[in-house]
């Protein structure tokens, strides 16, 4: 994808967060999409974090040839539907069978995810050749990684259900290479000094200030994973003002009574959300088979604009799709 528009990054394009979007289907597998699962790339850490394992994750995982198991720390349920959870314990075994993780995993779920897989070990006979730990997702924030922050609000939906906004912090601004240059400052410690604020004397005894050299500071990235959910006001101040909201769309508004008894959003809801929380980029996913194949008078592209309509800045994912998420100078 060219980031062309814009709001849009690109996998072309170097940065440090990208989203892999592995499974975009809801309910079971279809021709065209696996079950949920998406994989957020942070490269400057060395390591990926997992939001959602449906059946057949691990065989997605397989097909992209960009992730690696043994670098998969952290892994993010929603809730505890099949589609969104039964690919956990093969992807997990995979990771110690096959392909060399040996780093920790921790898991973040609601409450029941590790009664459910202990009980899934203990009936296989399996073990893992890496520690595996487990936190019960509450509403707030539930992890803090570094320059990372992971906040979890309850959703609507027929079980127990969260949406996560992952948050980086706040960014130093950029340090002017070409004006330090032209003061002649020689290259070296000095514009490490500079760079983290600090003044300095230079040999002819000019005093230099850092703040002079160094631009505002840079906002963090931040992306939401809605899981699934029908219309949820703790949304909103979740995803105020994020980079990439990924929001489930698994019905047509002209579906909307069956949305509403499954407790799903709709491409008009999903819509909504964006534009009321603020944020600059929107990617639906989760969608019904039954818009699949085109002979249908209302289809994928019905849903994209029916959401367009209402937020323009919005795209369709596919299995495999690589979105990266550039951050903001201002």
């Amino acid at each position: 994808m060219k980031g062309t528009t814009p709001g849009w990054g690109s996998c072309d394009t170097i940065a440090a967060v990208e989203v892999t979007f592995l499974g975009t289907g809801s309910g079971a597998p279809s021709r065209a999409r696996n079950v949920s699962a998406t994989a957020l790339h942070l490269p400057q850490r060395g390591e990926w974090w997992l939001i959602d394992c449906g059946e057949g994750t691990q065989q997605q995982i397989l097909r992209a040839s960009h992730i690696r198991l043994s670098q998969l720390t952290r892994i993010f349920l929603t809730h505890l539907h099949g589609d969104h959870l039964f690919g956990l314990p093969g992807l997990l075994a995979s990771r110690a069978l096959a392909q060399g993780g040996v780093g920790p995993v921790t898991i973040y779920g609601p409450e029941g995810v590790e009664a459910w897989l202990k009980a899934t070990l203990r009936a296989a006979g399996m073990r893992f050749g890496f520690p595996v730990s487990f936190v019960t997702v509450k509403p707030g924030e539930i992890c803090s990684e570094g320059e990372f922050t992971v906040t979890a609000a309850p959703v609507r939906h027929r079980i127990e259900a969260y949406a996560y906004a992952i948050r980086e912090a706040e960014q130093a601004g950029r340090f002017d290479v070409e004006a330090a240059a032209t003061l002649g400052i020689p290259a070296g410690p000095l514009y490490g000094k500079l760079k983290a604020g600090q003044g300095i004397t230079l040999a002819d005894g000019r005093v230099i200030e850092g703040a002079s050299l160094v631009g505002p500071t840079r906002p963090g990235r931040c992306v939401v994973f809605s899981g699934d959910t029908g219309p949820a006001p703790e949304l909103v101040p979740l995803a105020r003002a994020a980079d990439l909201l990924i929001h489930e769309a698994t019905y047509s508004e002209q579906d909307r009574d069956l949305a509403d008894r499954a407790a799903h959003a709709t491409a008009t809801l999903a819509a909504n959300v964006a534009r009321d929380a603020g944020v600059l980029s929107l990617v639906l996913t989760h969608f019904s088979a039954r818009y699949e194949g085109g002979e249908s008078e209302v289809n994928l592209e019905t849903l994209l604009d029916e959401a367009r309509a209402i937020f323009p800045e919005t795209r369709l994912a596919h299995d495999f799709l690589r979105i990266s998420v550039p951050r903001r100078e201002h």
